[in-house]
């Protein structure tokens, strides 16, 4: 009797513990992706220098993506068409721009994403509630890294936090979004955004 209770402790324990099955796998995680076509809602954005601000994201992968910052900010940051461009309504100068493939960002609004790739991944983890992923560009790691925050299953994206290959870090938490809405593509076409701030 007595080897029995022995035995059966540690499946007791085992049990009461969290199931590990919880961690999402990379493969769930880039399905999940895959599968998002659009998102919208608010985003709540921590920078470098502990400076917080609030927003709309718009979301329409492949490649597009849209920052619309609350007042007083009214930086606009958006990617289309292979770019990324930071408009600053307090300069008279053209949009900032700079090849989203040189980003972080892209690993998650790429056409295809498999975050089982050769050295892309450089971290997952699971802390009971949420899983992580690190990533990076396998051809580039010194463009930095996303850190991918979701829950699940179902899989969410919660958050991202991007650290650049300067070691500075912006984080980006989602509020309450919304998948599958219709959204203009030009909302993502930065030469239309340029035109439109010249008026």
């Amino acid at each position: 009797m007595k080897r029995r209770t022995f035995l059966l402790a540690p499946l007791l324990m085992a049990l009461a513990q969290p199931a590990l099955a919880d961690k999402l796998s990379l493969n769930q995680i880039s399905s999940y992706l895959n599968g998002l076509k659009t998102v919208k809602g608010a985003f709540t954005q921590i920078n470098d220098d502990g400076t917080i601000a609030t927003g709309t994201i718009y979301i329409k992968r492949p490649g597009r993506v849209r920052f619309e910052y609350d007042p007083p900010e009214a930086a606009l940051v958006m990617a289309g068409g292979g770019q990324v461009a930071i408009f600053d309504p307090k300069s008279n100068q053209p949009p900032e721009q700079y090849p989203l493939k040189r980003t972080p960002l892209n690993l998650i609004l790429a056409r295809n994403v498999n975050l089982g790739r050769a050295n892309m991944v450089v971290g997952h983890a699971y802390d009971g509630t949420s899983t992580s992923v690190v990533a990076q560009d396998p051809e580039n790691p010194d463009y930095g890294t996303i850190r991918l925050v979701f829950t699940g299953p179902p899989v969410q994206l919660r958050q991202w936090v991007i650290t650049g290959g300067d070691g500075s870090q912006t984080t980006v938490i989602l509020g309450d979004v919304e998948e599958g809405v219709q959204m203009a593509s030009s909302l993502f076409n930065i030469p239309i955004e340029v035109e439109k701030r010249q008026r």
